[in-house]
């Protein structure tokens, strides 16, 4: 029996992959659990910095299993906890990488959304598929795909559900990366360990700021930037860095 979800550590990295191939790495009830569990690990853990979100298979996941919802197994129906997908609600300090092959639709594309960044091979395929079954969505897409997409994108693909290749979504905004079939996982490392080496304390408080951002009142939003900027700047992080600096190291554009 396949082990539903997959975790592996990499360093700071914890890769954790949708492992259901025969259903396109659908999402039941355990699967969803286990999803959340992992991600709730990854917050709690201090060296693990970057975690991504993948599926086995050349697929990303198909989202909510429908077959195992029309056998009356159906995902956790709560308005607090956990999401229905595992994910969706969570909030972590630290990034998260979707790297996308195949199939990201429905409750999968819900997933990708929830990322931080979506590293997506050319031939993927994202879709809010629910659109065809009538089901509702409940994975946060009503929330999350406006925010990356603004309302005028995302009101076209939740009310049609259509298809959007890897082209389409990079040009709206969905996609952040676009690379060559089977290079998803491989190039959402590389891009794990960028956003590792980077000054650690200012790339989560920098993170924090934008993602605060969205509930406040734009005058808040630059309280809370500035007051965690300050937090950095306490901390010496910033004085190392432009030691560094001062010393050679990025001048010319290089890191």
């Amino acid at each position: 029996m396949a082990d539903k979800v997959i975790i592996e550590r990499d360093g700071p990295i914890v890769i954790v992959t949708i492992d259901r191939p025969k259903v396109r790495n659908a999402i039941d009830r355990e699967t969803a659990a286990l999803l959340a569990a992992a991600i709730h690990a990854f917050e709690a853990d201090p060296e693990q910095k970057v975690a991504i979100l993948t599926g086995v298979g050349g697929q990303f996941s198909s989202g909510a299993d429908l077959k195992a919802i029309a056998r009356g197994e159906g995902l956790r129906m709560e308005e607090t906890g956990d999401s229905p997908i595992g994910v969706a609600r969570i909030r972590t300090s630290k990034p998260v990488i979707a790297a996308v092959a195949g199939y990201a639709v429905a409750g999968g594309m819900a997933m990708a959304l929830w990322a931080d960044m979506r590293v997506v091979e050319e031939t993927a395929i994202f879709g809010m598929f629910d659109r065809r079954f009538g089901v509702p969505m409940v994975g946060g897409v009503t929330v999350n795909l406006p925010r990356l997409l603004g309302l005028s994108h995302a009101m076209d693909l939740i009310l049609t559900g259509r298809a959007v290749d890897a082209q389409e979504a990079f040009r709206i905004g969905l996609a952040n990366r676009v690379v060559p079939e089977g290079e998803a996982l491989t190039k959402a490392k590389e891009l794990a360990r960028e956003l590792a080496d980077f000054p650690w304390g200012c790339l989560v408080n920098d993170r924090k700021a934008l993602l605060d951002s969205y509930d406040m009142a734009t005058e808040a939003a630059h309280r809370n930037e500035f007051r965690l900027g300050q937090q950095v700047f306490d901390s010496g992080e910033s004085q190392s860095g432009a030691g560094e600096f001062v010393s050679g190291k990025g001048k010319s554009g290089e890191f």
